[in-house]
């Protein structure tokens, strides 16, 4: 097999060796059911991580190029005449910037970098009692179309809780999405155009950074640091390019865990008021902190602000209920576009959302996740500290820590995490230009997981000379 992987291209390796693969099966005319090279095989070949190659092949398995046979390996899809396959379409990172820990073959390994709770910590009575009333309530519930802002009890709900946290958000500046990636899409299709400039955190949120390349958009790196994006790096890039927004988290950031501090917050709006700059600020985990904490959408007070909330990582992904509270004229404009790209969100699924915040079930919910949290952060973190982990922050709530384990790089700590049966999510996920990293981002639910505690303790230890 002959492939040229370049790395002082900017495609990312992944993204090279998925579609070299492509063009190499298309080229030999391989038939269905020809085996490929093992994943280490080929990751040896390539002089590339074991990671980078089970994402190439995700990805043609997800496009309909491959299939997994668990404990067999990857085979050539027998695949239909005039069948069209894009492996651009299977981007890796389309979800939560780990595709691959979705991939078959893998449901035996513990997904340590994963963006999501374990079912066990969900609230399952509380929904499943939820969607009991919703269903035998009225009957619009079942069959009619969502209204373009999203239901109207729902956006009420969330103006109370909103104005809880001290963020001025009446109904009419509310609009309801499929989760915080319809609501990113959304403003990117309303706000930007191809050629444009925006900023962008590193390391931060993949999907973002692959919907704005999709769109054409130019994306400028902040360094994220422990209390916030690098201000000085930020009003360099202001001042040379004059980029049109800031995509940031104030609270718990994917993957570093961090938070804004109240110094860096006052800034960063200065600067967007001297700058003419839009801040769009995701605040996915916002539920998880409790008492008071730095938001931008607080201290906003020339509606420079765009604030974008989900119930995915606090409840059930499947439901993909999340919003966006921008002026009324955005919100008409996102509402227009939300209707004709989609007839707009789940009537069923924004009942459901709103019956747990009206009876206090989601509140309920919340608190003990939130204790649940605060009590595996605090245990994990003193781990790593004992194994020698070093770490960029403490973080204060939320679910990720972002560490490295000194004088290892990733490929040796996912040889050694697979022999623990655990998978891990690179760190060169989270870069926007798929840069090689040696950090990880651990979920502190899975991080007592008898699997995560072997690879943790021995991963932290020197290696051998």
């Amino acid at each position: 097999m002959h492939l040229n992987l370049d790395r002082l291209q900017p495609t990312p390796l992944v993204q090279q060796l998925t579609e070299q693969l492509q063009a190499w099966i298309e080229q030999q005319r391989l038939r269905p059911g020809a085996r490929l090279p093992s994943i280490r095989t080929l990751a040896k070949a390539q002089a590339v991580s074991a990671s980078c190659v089970i994402e190439a092949y995700d990805r043609l398995v997800a496009s309909g190029w491959l299939v997994a046979r668990h404990g067999a390996g990857f085979f050539v899809a027998e695949r239909k005449p005039g069948q069209q396959a894009d492996a651009g379409s299977a981007w890796g990172e389309a979800i939560d910037g780990s595709w691959r820990l979705f991939g078959e073959g893998h449901e035996a390994l513990l997904k340590l970098g994963c963006g999501w709770l374990p079912v066990a910590w969900r609230a399952e009575a509380e929904l499943a009692q939820a969607v009991r009333q919703v269903s035998r309530g009225e009957p619009e519930a079942l069959f009619d179309y969502c209204p373009p802002l999203g239901l109207a009890s729902l956006r009420l709900q969330l103006h109370k809780g909103l104005a809880r946290l001290d963020i001025n958000a009446e109904p009419e500046r509310i609009l309801t999405t499929q989760g915080i990636s319809h609501a990113l899409d959304l403003l990117v299709r309303t706000l930007l155009a191809p050629g444009d400039t925006v900023l962008v955190e590193r390391p931060g949120y993949y999907n973002l950074f692959n919907l704005l390349r999709q769109h054409g958009v130019r994306m400028l790196e902040v360094p994220r640091t422990p209390t916030g994006p690098d201000v000085v790096e930020l009003e360099r890039l202001l001042v040379e390019h004059r980029p049109r927004c800031l995509f940031t988290n104030s609270l718990y950031q994917n993957p570093t865990g961090t938070s804004l501090t109240p110094k860096v917050a006052y800034r960063l709006l200065e600067l967007a008021r001297e700058h003419d700059l839009r801040i769009i600020e995701d605040d996915l985990y916002a539920d998880f902190q409790e008492g008071p904490a730095t938001r931008l959408a607080t201290l906003d007070s020339e509606q420079r602000v765009i604030y974008l909330g989900s119930f995915s990582k606090t409840l059930s992904s499947s439901l993909r209920v999340g919003y966006v509270v921008a002026e009324p004229a955005l919100i008409a404009r996102l509402a227009e576009l939300k209707m004709v790209s989609g007839i707009g969100t789940c009537r069923f699924a924004e009942q459901v959302i709103c019956q747990m915040l009206a009876n206090g079930s989601y509140r309920k919910s919340i608190q003990r996740l939130r204790v649940r949290l605060g009590q595996h952060m605090a245990k994990l973190l003193g781990q790593l500290e004992a194994w020698g982990w070093e770490v960029l922050c403490e973080p204060c709530g939320g679910m990720f820590v972002w560490a490295r384990s000194p004088g290892r790089d990733f490929a040796g700590l996912e040889r050694l995490a697979l022999e623990h049966a655990v998978l891990l999510t690179p760190g060169s996920a989270f870069d926007p230009q798929g840069r090689a990293c040696d950090w990880l981002r651990i979920n502190v639910a899975y991080g007592q997981d008898v699997r995560a505690q072997a690879f943790l303790r021995h991963a932290g230890r020197p290696p051998a000379a």
